[in-house]
């Protein structure tokens, strides 16, 4: 990998081949983590370290990691949470020295080959190895964090304002191809392990170790093509553990930004809740097996990939801001179908699925390039972090709801229809936001649409 930089200049003065080509080279990062998301967290890892975890129990189905009771069934999800805690640690401290630096290139590459090396290490999880797992997953979930903080910063110099829906959609659209494709292949995989002359568990093995070999392979694309940039010195930045707090207290300076990631904040919580849920939502209130679940979430996958590119095309003409609004009543609407599913009727749960897939991708997309257009320059990790932060270490709010909603009601389909709150909240929330005076705030030109 080349370490040179250059001198950093407006996206709008490079030459278009060089753009594209720096483009081309940052959708690849989406295409190379994407596999992670999908593969291990969504469909394979969590069983499997449950499973593992269930080997190493006790009688009273306990297992005990520095001897802290805790149920074999909960480990997974007490994985997750901590790999979130480590996340929300370490994304701040990881964005500010690459604005300060300028060198997100190296941070990029350490914090993907790092996460990479923790999913392909997934292979040894057999026995009862359930702390590797976990010591794994939590790398690989912080490392994928640290990675996308840094990947996200790139938009704003590599698109000018402009440009910048179509692209961030198009990274979208790449990273969900990529999951749907390398999904299929695991599938085969796993339903036909037999014929590969393997057992389940060693397919599963394979699976998880595979997503990691992906993510490090195609990551050697970006890391040739992104371009670092030489920034001015920010005079008294913070560093260490104070840099959250540093750019809490800037960011006061930017109201509107900060009422965008409050939006943000809403209606994403309610978007992975949807994802993390619904599976439980079709096994358990409508009684569909794992093949159908599975082919669901393939078909979010290959959806989400229209879904991003046709509501990158409708930001030219309304907006990104008017999109993301139309989104979230997509969303409202399709989440309020989903209580009505009748059970035992895969077709149905399929429909429920397309719809997801088709606002999924688009709304994520066009948050985060319209995000971009509120971070002031010379800040883009340092904001960006934050921006993750609101992603991952704060979407713990709609699993509480889904998961009291169901303890007072008894009710799957109680549980899912609360979560249209969310939309309607984030919907009401971005409405307010004045994006076009909170770009000049932040010292950006204003795109005609936006």
């Amino acid at each position: 990998m080349g370490t040179d930089t250059v001198r950093a200049t407006p996206p709008a003065d490079a030459s278009a081949a060089e753009r594209r080509r720096e483009q081309r080279g940052w959708y690849v990062y989406d295409w190379a983590c994407s596999v992670y998301s999908t593969s291990v967290l969504t469909v394979f890892l969590g069983p499997y370290l449950t499973e593992i975890a269930k080997s190493a129990a006790d009688g009273d189905g306990y297992v005990h990691p520095l001897g802290i009771p805790i149920s074999a069934g909960s480990f997974f999800a007490y994985a997750v949470s901590a790999s979130v805690i480590v996340s929300v640690l370490v994304m701040p401290v990881a964005g500010a020295a690459a604005d300060r630096t300028g060198r997100k290139k190296p941070l990029l590459a350490v914090a993907a080959y790092l996460g990479a090396a923790a999913t392909a290490g997934m292979f040894f999880l057999d026995g009862d190895r359930y702390l590797l797992g976990g010591f794994l997953l939590i790398v690989a979930n912080a490392s994928l964090a640290v990675s996308m903080v840094i990947y996200n910063a790139y938009l704003p110099q590599i698109a000018p304002p402009q440009e910048r829906d179509a692209v961030s959609s198009r990274g979208w659209a790449f990273g969900y191809a990529a999951g749907a494709l390398v999904l299929v292949a695991n599938l085969v995989l796993f339903l036909a392990h037999d014929t590969f002359g393997v057992s389940e568990s060693t397919a599963v093995r394979i699976c998880l170790a595979s997503a990691g070999v992906w993510w490090g392979a195609f990551t050697l694309v970006p890391l040739r093509r992104l371009r670092d940039r030489k920034v001015p010195p920010s005079p008294g930045s913070a560093r260490g553990w104070r840099q959250l707090a540093s750019t809490v207290r800037d960011m006061r300076r930017h109201p509107h930004t900060l009422s965008f990631l409050l939006a943000y904040l809403v209606y994403n919580d309610g978007v992975q809740t949807v994802i993390s849920q619904a599976s439980v939502y079709g096994s358990e209130e409508l009684g569909l097996d794992q093949s159908t679940l599975i082919v669901a979430v393939l078909l979010v996958q290959v959806l989400a990939v229209a879904g991003a590119l046709a509501m990158g095309r409708l930001a030219r003409t309304y907006g990104a801001k008017r999109t993301i609004l139309g989104s979230l009543v997509a969303w409202t609407v399709t989440i309020g179908a989903g209580f009505f599913l009748p059970a035992g009727a895969p077709v149905w749960f399929f429909v429920l699925a397309a719809g997801i897939g088709l606002v999924l991708g688009g709304s994520q997309a066009l948050s985060r390039s319209l995000f971009s257009h509120l971070v002031p320059a010379g800040k883009e990790a340092e904001y960006f972090s934050a921006y993750e932060i609101s992603d991952r270490g704060m979407a713990w709010l709609g699993p509480l709801i889904f998961g009291l909603t169901y303890q007072l009601t008894g009710s799957y389909r109680d549980a899912i229809v609360s979560l249209v709150a969310f939309f309607v909240i984030g919907f009401v929330l971005l409405a307010r936001v004045p994006v076009g005076r909170a770009i000049r705030d932040a010292g950006n030109p204003v795109p005609d649409r936006i």
